[in-house]
């Protein structure tokens, strides 16, 4: 069978179970790109099948489906907290001036420029100030501190595709996985910059990536805890709750992962401030972006 670069296959071995894009062929081994998830794997030519056109289409029916959910479930608990602090900052209805906020920006490194645009998309339907690179993992740490001290952001998500490899060592050695260990790196040079973890909120780590390391490093959050697979848009909503928290209030490990199509199994985390400032008076003319 001759696959070229692009093409949506599913592995025979792992009983089709998940779509993947053609990254690269090597002879007889392929490269492959999660569509739907931050997974990178490789595969002989021969166990892959070509995804056909119906087939296609139930499977990207069913992933809309999923992605839908959970943005009307952080829209839910979006709404809650608007009112919450429309209700605090007027001192319960009683100040009648509306109020203006200061918004988190998110700088987003992403090693797959389609999941990038995916994310980018997201962050503009839910409204948050985003700057996307595109940058492949091995040269995140290497770009970060440049693009820290540039962009000056509040939450950084860095991220890509990672996979875990029993044939490379246990699941403790950080060799044993493809990224994770750039993941780890970019996590501490721009902690490096800014070492508070309320200053600086970073999502760090893709599929089935090193939780432990990138947490001790300096994430607030990271996948994956038990190794398992998350999806591309995960870290968006992690980045959306911190970002519409109050910076007087303090957001759970399970508030910020339960909007998420993964859950608690695919990311972890620490406790950390939201970032969100509320001011008063609202001036028209005036600018607060």
């Amino acid at each position: 069978m001759e696959l070229k670069t692009g093409e949506l296959v599913t592995r025979k071995s792992h009983d089709h179970d998940l779509l993947f894009r053609v990254a690269d062929v090597k002879s007889d081994m392929a490269i492959l790109h999660g569509e739907d998830i931050r997974l990178e794997a490789d595969a002989p030519v021969n166990d892959l099948s070509k995804v056909q056109t119906r087939e296609l289409e139930k499977r990207r029916k069913r992933v809309r489906e999923q992605e839908e959910t959970s943005y009307r479930l952080f829209r839910q608990d979006y709404q809650l907290m608007r009112e919450k602090r429309e209700y605090q900052s007027t001192d319960g209805y009683h100040y009648t001036s509306r109020y203006f906020q200061l918004p988190a920006k998110v700088l987003h490194l992403d090693g797959d420029s389609s999941y990038l645009k995916k994310c980018i998309d997201l962050y503009q339907r839910i409204g948050l100030q985003v700057h996307g690179v595109h940058l492949h993992e091995k040269e995140m740490p290497s770009e970060v501190a440049g693009l820290v001290r540039k962009i000056q952001p509040d939450i950084i998500v860095i991220t890509g595709h990672d996979s875990f490899s029993k044939n490379k060592g246990s699941k403790n050695d950080l060799r044993s996985y493809r990224h994770s260990k750039y993941f780890a790196e970019t996590v501490r040079e721009a902690r490096s910059i800014v070492p508070q973890l309320d200053q600086l909120v970073i999502f760090a780590g893709a599929c089935q990536s090193h939780f432990e390391s990138l947490i001790r490093a300096g994430a607030n959050f990271a996948s994956s805890p038990l190794r398992i697979n998350i999806h591309a848009l995960d870290p968006v909503y992690i980045a959306a709750k911190i970002a519409y928290t109050p910076f007087m209030e303090k957001v759970s490990v399970w508030d910020a992962l339960r909007n998420t199509l993964t859950g608690d199994k695919g990311m972890g985390g620490v406790e950390t401030r939201g970032l969100l400032r509320t001011g008063l008076p609202y001036l028209e003319e005036d600018s607060y972006d």
